[in-house]
């Protein structure tokens, strides 16, 4: 929210200090997330009149000028294209300053003097929306005659400052200057003033001249309307015009920019209609009908659905409710008579019709927080007082205005007591706290413990006693409140085991030179078909958002592949050669969603790799992380995934439990995700690996007796896998078997077809004895005929 300080001292008077009002507004909870103080850069720029020009005489391009400003006649050389004599313009005198840092100072332009410089919009840092062309690039020209001499800052309105707040969800009353207003009066104690709403209306009656129906009063709580007549469309004055400015709004005509004046000084959007575009001279507030269509303000054809309300006429749409006005009823530079339209409508159907159309508005983020329906003719007045102020046409006497259950302030007791019990203070009376809520308009009486309160209807979000000591709290103010230590007996923190693991998991994830990526918890439901998952894989149910920010993000995730993939595509289509990346997060899963059964939530680790890297160099960084986690009883075997390449992957077993996989990616699933380079996934139930972590480390000592190692060669069929040698060698071996390494893999013409030959070197050692020859030929020969029996190997010759 844009608050011009200018505007704001209409309505409070404060002095303003961008610091101190900052501090001051941000503990009294409107929080200020900025300042940009206009002007600040400009120093000596003044009011200029252009008295003569002539040719410079060594220069065809420039001219020379002599300027009034005020005390003295300047001489200014320029080569600007758009001034001629009698223009009023701003001019920067020697020692003058310029937003950027710009010194100016006198000199010489091909050997004549020159005094200062003719400033553009763009060199005194103005808005440049709606200039005249010639000025875009040359000389501002000022629009009327100004004292000579005057700072520039005041003729301009640059002797401002603008202020953006950050307005939380609950606070829509603060989405308006006066809302703003409001909280400035309480925090530095001084009275708020209302701006003007009284204005004439003729003699006629407005129901004479539209008719006007409400079908659905769910949806639109209160609906009111005026008619102007005898319109002149014109500009608005220069101050209503710099106020929407800096506010951030763009000046259309008179009676468009009253309706966004009232909707930023009130917080009450407001639409005007062509009153001769009303087909049938009728309102009807509905509900779309099935296929219905309007052009919007925008030049957009929308498509609407039936839980869409309109503002139509007798025969078609004329806006969407709350959102945007249609354009076939827009004001033109012809238009003679309007109905102002000021009304109330459901927030939560304005939220979901602007997020269906994709059309989101200032009047719909306001609606969509909830309006107080009392404003409705606070702010149709105060538009019609503007009308008369504007002399932009005659207002209709009387109005419209269908209300069927109008709302009632809400009534609430506060104890005095609980009061000082809940901040922590012993000072605060009855008397002060009716002092801090009136002046946020709370109506307040003594009561017998305390106060009798009435909440203003345009404060929703007060609802019971704690909501009431909140106000109090941050008037009285956070600073003043002492701080203490809790009544309890305190531990000490830390985290716990679990925590410790994630953490020990993700350094040795960066060790190994993986970046970690966090990615979004929502997905798409088109991400399993992206990923090839079957259609009866239990991945596929997962748990639907009911309030969607869109497709995109309409179901939870229940694998981190899809955004595993997405992050490796991103960076591969940036030109990013190779790329190491692992998340630790939650997928949800759930058959059902139920309050008896919640989704589950669990922890997995998803790897993925691509560049210079294979199917090895994926399996080394999980049995590195094995190790680290001290995951003893694992094994990777191969496995079939439907997103991954058949034949290149594996899968993770713990205690005989599968856990996850680890492979090459489908590449047809890669064609999906625009990546052409082979890629490596991994993803694990982390709460598993959790589960067998041994976090007990005990240390032995060195060993005493030495150890033998032994060479062996063996033939096998291509299935046989390297784990499952290693599995047999280690657990015939048993005890006495220190260590098994794979150093030779051979396929070749002495090897027949189908077949390879792996070479093991095998270290014995004993923590007991030195070992005979006896004791390891013995252990050594079990080893063989294991291998040869189970998985008919042979010894290699």
């Amino acid at each position: 929210m844009l608050v011009p300080v200018k505007w704001l001292k209409d309505y409070v008077d404060i002095k303003f200090d961008p610091k101190g009002f900052a501090d001051a507004m941000t503990m009294s909870g409107s929080k200020v997330e900025g300042i940009e103080e206009l002007g600040k850069e400009i120093d000596n720029v003044l009011v200029g009149k252009i008295l003569k020009t002539e040719k410079h005489p060594n220069a065809d391009k420039l001219i020379v000028a002599q300027c009034d400003v005020g005390n003295e006649v300047i001489q200014i050389v320029t080569g600007a294209t758009n001034i001629k004599e009698g223009d009023y313009i701003p001019i920067a005198k020697h020692g003058s300053s310029l937003p950027g840092g710009v010194k100016i100072k006198k000199g010489k332009l091909r050997g004549i003097e020159s005094n200062g410089m003719m400033c553009s919009a763009q060199e005194l840092a103005l808005n440049l929306e709606g200039l005249p062309e010639d000025m875009l690039d040359g000389i501002y020209i000022l629009d009327g005659k100004y004292p000579l001499g005057a700072d520039i800052k005041d003729v301009l309105g640059l002797n401002d400052a603008v202020v953006e707040f950050e307005i939380t969800n609950n606070r829509p009353d603060c989405l308006s200057i006066i809302g703003i207003a409001r909280e400035a009066a309480a925090t530095f104690g001084v009275v708020l003033k209302y701006p003007k709403a009284d204005f004439k209306e003729n003699n006629e009656n407005i129901k004479d001249y539209i008719d006007i129906r409400v079908e659905n009063s769910e949806l639109c709580p209160r609906y009111m309307a005026r008619m102007i007549k005898n319109i002149v469309i014109k500009d608005s004055p220069a101050w209503m015009q710099e106020r929407l400015i800096k506010a951030g709004v763009r000046p259309i005509n008179n009676i468009v920019d009253i309706t966004n004046f009232v909707m930023l000084e009130l917080g009450q959007p407001m639409h005007a209609f062509d009153y001769r575009d009303l087909e049938g001279k009728k309102i009807i507030v509905r509900n779309a009908k099935p296929g219905e269509k309007i052009l919007t303000l925008d030049e957009t054809e929308r498509k609407l659905d039936e839980s869409m309300l309109v503002i139509a006429d007798g025969e078609k749409p004329t806006g969407i409710a709350g959102v945007m006005g249609g354009y076939g009823s827009e004001i033109k530079d012809d238009t003679t008579a309007i109905i102002f339209e000021s009304a109330n409508f459901n927030p939560v159907n304005i939220r979901l019709t602007s997020k269906k159309l994709g059309l989101r508005t200032e009047a719909s983020s306001r609606y969509e927080k909830g309006i107080d329906p009392e404003l409705a003719e606070k702010a149709l007045n105060r538009a019609c007082s503007l009308v008369e102020q504007l002399g932009a046409g005659e207002v209709v006497g009387g109005s419209i205005d269908i209300y069927p259950t109008p709302v009632k302030p809400r009534k609430l007791s506060l104890n005095i007591k609980k009061v000082n019990d809940f901040i922590g203070v012993r000072d605060i009376t009855g008397e002060m706290a009716m002092k801090y809520l009136t002046s946020l308009e709370f109506g307040a009486e003594m009561a017998e413990e305390g106060l009798e309160v009435t909440v203003p209807t345009f404060r929703n979000d007060v609802e019971g006693e704690a909501d009431l000591i909140e106000e109090i709290a941050r008037l009285y103010g956070y600073e003043k409140i002492p701080a203490k230590l809790m009544d309890t007996t305190f531990t000490q923190g830390g985290k716990d085991n679990r925590q410790k693991i994630r953490d020990l998991a993700k350094a040795n994830m960066a060790a190994q030179g993986l970046y970690e990526v966090v990615t979004y918890t929502f997905v798409s439901p088109a991400v399993y078909n992206k990923i090839s998952l079957k259609a009866e894989n239990p991945l596929r149910n997962a748990i639907k958002i009911l309030n969607p920010l869109g497709e995109d993000q309409s179901i939870m995730r229940t694998t981190l592949i899809p955004n595993m993939l997405e992050v490796i595509s991103r960076n591969y289509n940036m030109k990013i050669a190779e790329g190491k990346f692992f998340e630790l997060s939650k997928v949800y899963l759930a058959d059902e969603l139920t309050v008896e059964k919640l989704a589950e939530e669990r922890e997995t680790l998803a790897i993925g790799m691509y560049g210079n890297v294979d199917f090895f160099d994926l399996k080394g960084v999980v049995e590195n992380l094995m190790d680290e986690l001290h995951v003893d009883k694992y094994r990777i075997l191969p496995s079939n995934n439907d997103s991954m390449h058949p034949g290149r992957t594996a899968e993770l077993l713990l205690n005989n439990r599968r856990v996850g996989f680890l492979g090459e990616v489908h590449p047809e699933v890669l064609d999906k995700y625009d990546i052409p380079a082979r890629v490596y996934i991994a993803e694990f139930n982390f709460e598993e690996i959790l589960l067998q972590c041994n976090m007990n480390i005990k240390y032995k000592i060195l060993p005493k007796y030495p150890s033998v190692a032994r060479d062996i060669a063996i033939v096998v069929a291509e299935e046989i896998t390297a784990g499952q040698l290693e599995e047999t060698i280690r657990n015939k071996g048993g005890r006495l078997v220190e260590d098994v390494k794979l150093f030779d893999i051979y396929r070749g013409s002495q090897i027949k077809e189908g077949y390879k030959s792996m070479a093991y070197s095998i270290v014995y050692r004993s923590d007991e004895k030195t070992l005979s020859e006896e004791d390891i030929t013995r252990v050594h020969n079990k080893i063989v005929n294991s291998l040869i029996n189970q998985l008919g190997a042979e010894l290699r010759q």
